[in-house]
């Protein structure tokens, strides 16, 4: 047993390892210096060269080659970021809030070598620059405003950080996006009394409501009576016009037949004047047939009665 043991051992071809060793070796020095020479840099960021650690260029995204041993790489993001900051400030009239404040900021990609070159990076840059500043224009804008425009306008108090940020933020190679106010904590007892003012508020436009209703409703029935009243009158003033129009209709009718009659008289004695037959014919259409009792004689001035005795 021992002797077929040692055998087997012996019978291993040493060469044989040994130079697949090298080709393992081999191929693993040359897989490392594939992968030191060749690098990528992902879509969103650039990439920073650094030889003996000196920043020296400014890459784009894709497959780059680089010095083995001498060249170094480090991303930088240059996609939108968020930063926020949470502070202690007061408002106008000294009130103590506490706040939590954020920007949207992006590093200009043409610009970002130099970034990289004087910070040394984006958290370098926020620390030393971006969130100070944040910080420092929150404050400003909070202590501009009352508590009560703060909690009801906040949009102001966002554009005046935004302003105050662009100014302080215009020597930099970045761009503002748009800051917000994440949160905002005022003391216990104002709020408080902003739900009280707030509950007189609703009460007082409640009361007002139903007082404009009632004045609606009173000018409702003012509205109808006048109407009412209106109708009523040109009713009376319809009526008072038709008897006026009748009335004036009928003296006008009375005058006509009046003036027709005078003419009528008229032309008749012009007619008697100058014919003495009609005088005679109508002598004899008014004589009643009975002779006359007195007459005068020719002459005389005598009256005789000549009714029988």
């Amino acid at each position: 047993m021992l002797s077929k043991g040692l055998t087997t051992t012996d019978s291993v071809d040493t060469p044989q390892i040994v130079k697949n060793l090298k080709r393992g070796g081999l191929v693993a020095v040359i897989f490392i210096i594939v992968w030191m020479v060749f690098y990528t840099i992902d879509e969103g960021h650039v990439g920073i060269v650094k030889r003996f650690g000196e920043a020296t260029t400014q890459v784009n995204p894709g497959l780059h080659l680089k010095v083995p041993f001498a060249d170094s790489v480090e991303e930088l993001e240059i996609r939108t970021r968020k930063n926020a900051e949470s502070l202690k400030a007061s408002t106008f009239e000294q009130m103590p809030v506490q706040a939590e404040v954020s920007v949207n900021w992006t590093v200009i990609r043409s610009e970002a070598f130099e970034l990289y070159k004087n910070y040394g990076g984006l958290d370098q840059f926020e620390n030393r620059i971006l969130d100070p500043r944040l910080r420092s224009a929150a404050k400003d804008a909070l202590a501009r405003f009352k508590a009560e425009e703060i909690v009801q306008n906040r949009g102001k108090v966002i554009q005046k950080i935004e302003e105050t940020l662009l100014t302080t933020m215009s020597e930099f190679p970045v761009k503002l996006d748009s800051a917000q106010i994440e949160n905002l904590v005022l003391p216990p007892k104002y709020l408080q009394s902003i739900e009280t003012k707030q509950t007189e508020k609703n009460l007082a436009a409640a009361e007002k409501h139903r007082l404009e209703r009632q004045k609606l409703e009173a000018q409702r029935e003012v509205n109808t009576a006048e109407a009412k009243r209106d109708a009523e009158k040109a009713r009376a003033d319809g009526s008072a016009y038709a008897i006026m129009t009748e009335a004036k209709a009928e003296a006008e009718a009375i005058r006509l037949k009046g003036l027709a009659e005078a003419e009528a008289i008229r032309e008749k004695a012009e007619a008697i004047k100058t014919s003495k037959v009609l005088v005679e014919y109508v002598k004899a259409q008014q004589w009643n047939g009975q002779m006359p009792t007195t007459v005068m004689g020719d002459g005389q001035g005598i009256l005789w009665n000549m009714k029988e005795q």
